[in-house]
């Protein structure tokens, strides 16, 4: 309910008959529709998953492929996105699915910098929030064009775009922007580990 209709809209009654469950049920988890929507803004940093990639700056390209894709269809995925994009009244801050994503993209980078595959020089915190900005950006824009439908391409144009700009030059022609081809892979979309 929460991704159709944002936190404020969304009635504990409604949230009660998508899922299901009774009252009491519900309760029994989640003393509040607060209590609900905190726990569903955590679902967005399990999202997170970082692909097995040996080229660090390609792990953070794919990763956001990767998050593209499943914002089209993963309703608990999308849900948190919004409440995180609204700033609703509810009091949790919505501020943490962005922190945790800048400093995953943060080590990411950095561990692409030992390697030699950033330009030197590069202020790795403002690259990953800015990385983190842009792709919040984009999102918004693709659910308001095309229902989130058009968002892996967005998000490889920004990659076409920031790139010259952070990757050492021997790195671009070696970088895939776009998602790759659907492996055949029950696992998940890039397949990939859970950040620790």
């Amino acid at each position: 309910m929460f991704g159709e209709r944002g936190y404020d809209a969304a009635s504990t009654n409604e949230i009660l008959a998508r899922a299901g469950l009774t009252r009491g049920a519900l309760y029994h988890h989640f003393p509040s529709k607060e209590s609900i929507a905190a726990a569903v803004l955590e679902a967005q940093g399990e999202a997170l998953v970082v692909p097995d990639q040996p080229v660090k700056l390609q792990a953070v390209i794919d990763l956001t492929l990767a998050f593209s894709v499943r914002l089209q269809t993963d309703m608990v995925l999308r849900a948190s996105v919004r409440l995180a994009v609204e700033q609703s009244s509810f009091s949790t801050s919505a501020q943490a699915p962005y922190n945790q994503s800048i400093t995953l993209v943060e080590d990411l980078l950095r561990q692409a910098e030992k390697q030699g595959e950033l330009l030197p020089g590069a202020d790795l915190a403002e690259v990953a929030s800015t990385v983190v900005a842009a792709f919040t950006g984009m999102q918004v824009m693709s659910e308001a064009f095309s229902g989130r439908q058009d968002l892996p391409a967005r998000i490889s144009t920004l990659w076409r775009l920031l790139l010259p700009g952070i990757a050492a030059p021997g790195m671009l022609p070696r970088l895939r922007t776009s998602c790759p081809p659907e492996p055949e892979n029950p696992t998940g979309a890039f397949g990939g580990t859970a950040p620790a």
